[in-house]
Parts: structure tokens; C-alpha cells; sequence
């Protein structure tokens, strides 16, 4: 088993605590970003999408997408659980997760892509050429303070975010709330139950991975 990864981007970053918070050695495999090596045809016939995590399981599958990989990973190793215990309690860390990876991270990457340089033509994942929209970092801002604040209102009243228990839905936010530093938010500013939150998950020892 092994994980195509590149340390600076988030998504691999999620998989990478999710292994270190179970404990285990999955060897890594360096995709250079910045170099385009996730568009070369080698990697592309792992992964047509051209994106990483990738994860290749020891009997050569290739599974893509982070909560994939690591529902995968905790079949393999079920304790300690991180999808919650029970039917209700796993419904709410896969509802959460869906809602930070799709109300959260899409509109703090649609800021960054945008806005960013690096992303010039290249505003989605793939190997198509995409121009830059400006006018679309605005929005971005404004989903972004949208799905924090709908955070903060439920961070009032859970100690994480899916409930009562650590789960992969907290390492995505976790993730996401580092993320959001890369175009300038400062998400926790006027958000002390988010800002309760991280101060908490932020110091587990997994999140150096």
C-alpha cells in the first residue's frame, strides 16, 4: 500500500492525519504540483483526473477521493473509530464531511483559484485549460462566511463538529480552517466557538502529519 500525495496541498493532508491518527505506515509517493506532475500521462493512468490523494491498495486498486480512502482505511483498521459508532452517529460524520467538502472547501478554493497566480488557467483540476474568473473571488468570500458561520452555530452546542466524538469530519474542517489562510481569511477572528474548537483538535499529535 502506498499514497500519492504532495505535503502543501490540504486534501492529501486530510488522509495523511486520518493514517496518523490510526496509528499506521502508509509509505508516500511525492506528486510535485508545482511541477505539473499530476498532468503527466503516468500519473494520469492512475489517476485521470489528475489529482492527488490516490491511495494503491496492496492489491493494485487505485482509490481516489479523500473520504473514500479513508473509509477504506478505517475497514482495514477500525480502532479507533472515526466514523462514529452506530448507524445515527455515522450518518452525521458523513453528512458533516459533505457539507465541508462541498459548501466549505469548494468556496475557499473557488477564492483561490481565482485569485491566485499559480492557478492562472488552470482554475479547475484536470488537464483542460480553464481561464481565471476575478469577479468569482467575491463570491467565494461570501460562501465562505456563510458556511463558517453555519459552523460556528453548531460548535455552540457539540464539542466537535459531527457530534460528540473526534471524527474525519473534524480533521477536514481542521484542514479547511488552515486552508482558508491561504487566501487571506482569518475564519475564527469572530467565531469563538470555531476558534474553541480548533484550539482544541489543533494540538492532537496527528496534525503535524
Amino acid at each position: 500500500m502506498r499514497l500519492f500525495d504532495f505535503h502543501r496541498a490540504p486534501n492529501p493532508r486530510r488522509v495523511r492525519i486520518f493514517i496518523a491518527e490510526k496509528g499506521i505506515e502508509v509509505p508516500l509517493v511525492n506528486v510535485n504540483l508545482f511541477q505539473m506532475e499530476q498532468l503527466t500521462p503516468e500519473f494520469r493512468a492512475i489517476n485521470p483526473g489528475g489529482t492527488v490523494p490516490v491511495l494503491e491498495t496492496d492489491d493494485g486498486l487505485y482509490i481516489t477521493e479523500c473520504i473514500a480512502i479513508c473509509r477504506y482505511l478505517e475497514t482495514l483498521h477500525p480502532e479507533p473509530c472515526l466514523f462514529g459508532k452506530g448507524a445515527s452517529a455515522e450518518a452525521q460524520v458523513l453528512m458533516w464531511n459533505g457539507i465541508i467538502e462541498h459548501e466549505g472547501f469548494h468556496a475557499v478554493a473557488e477564492m483561490l483559484r481565482n485569485w491566485s497566480p499559480g492557478f492562472r488557467n488552470r482554475v479547475f483540476p484536470g488537464p483542460q485549460d480553464i481561464a481565471q474568473m476575478p469577479e468569482l473571488i467575491e463570491r467565494g468570500r461570501k460562501r465562505s462566511a456563510q458556511f463558517f458561520d453555519r459552523c460556528e452555530q453548531r460548535l455552540l452546542d457539540s464539542q466537535f463538529i459531527a457530534g460528540d466524538r473526534f471524527s474525519v469530519a473534524d480533521i477536514a474542517l481542521l484542514t479547511l480552517v488552515d486552508f482558508s489562510d491561504w487566501v487571506e481569511l482569518d475564519v475564527r477572528a469572530s467565531r469563538p466557538d470555531l476558534d474553541r474548537w480548533y484550539q482544541g483538535v489543533s494540538g492532537r499529535p496527528s496534525m503535524g502529519a
